[in-house]
């Protein structure tokens, strides 16, 4: 039996969103093919239907993870008064710590897609998006937006990573909250 060509986009899509959740989540190394598509209903054999590679799906998965996290943000800071400071507590929040599948893709992609050697021109774009969501929510007066915007970044990232490997969850937390206050404090300027 034949399938439509919207049920082929439809499963292609299937398998980027399981993907996309799954190499956050375990990373991609850890993330093989044929438990992936066993977990969709589908066999390894057609995996090649809808991808060059395992890299093809990196990169469409990285994309979608990109871009989810654009449109989040953007509805975030939409939303509030302060949205560098809602920015800083969502994304060093325990929600954000225990769900790494639905979270942002830089914690877990961006070091293994860097420890491969495989950076990603996705990857440097998710880092400039949030870099200039950052610069945008610091006071206009601030003279060295550009450097701090980059510290900040990276202690947000750092703050999260450490945070998922602490096995203490009051280290954990501290992690979080600790960093969370001191990021929101430099942000006021």
């Amino acid at each position: 039996m034949r399938y439509s060509e919207d049920h082929k986009a439809q499963t292609h899509q299937r398998i980027i969103n399981e993907a996309s959740a799954r190499f956050r989540r375990d990373g991609i190394g850890a993330t093989g093919l044929q438990p992936l598509m066993k977990s969709l209903g589908l066999t390894h054999g057609g995996f090649y239907a809808h991808f060059k590679s395992k890299d093809d799906l990196v990169e469409k998965s990285l994309r979608q993870a990109a871009d989810s996290l654009s449109n989040h943000c953007n509805e975030l800071f939409k939303k509030v008064d302060d949205p560098l400071a809602a920015f800083i507590d969502h994304y060093l929040s325990a929600a954000h710590r225990e769900s790494p599948a639905e979270g942002c893709p830089l914690p877990t992609m961006s070091a293994e897609l860097g420890q491969r050697g495989q950076a990603s021109m996705i990857t440097d774009e998710v880092i400039n998006n949030r870099l200039a969501s950052i610069e945008h929510g610091l006071p206009a007066a601030s003279t060295n937006a550009s450097e701090l915007s980059t510290v900040m970044l990276s202690a947000l990232v750092g703050a999260l990573v450490l945070s998922r490997s602490a096995l203490d969850p009051t280290l954990s937390n501290r992690i979080l909250d600790d960093t969370r206050e001191w990021l929101k404090q430099q942000a006021k300027g």
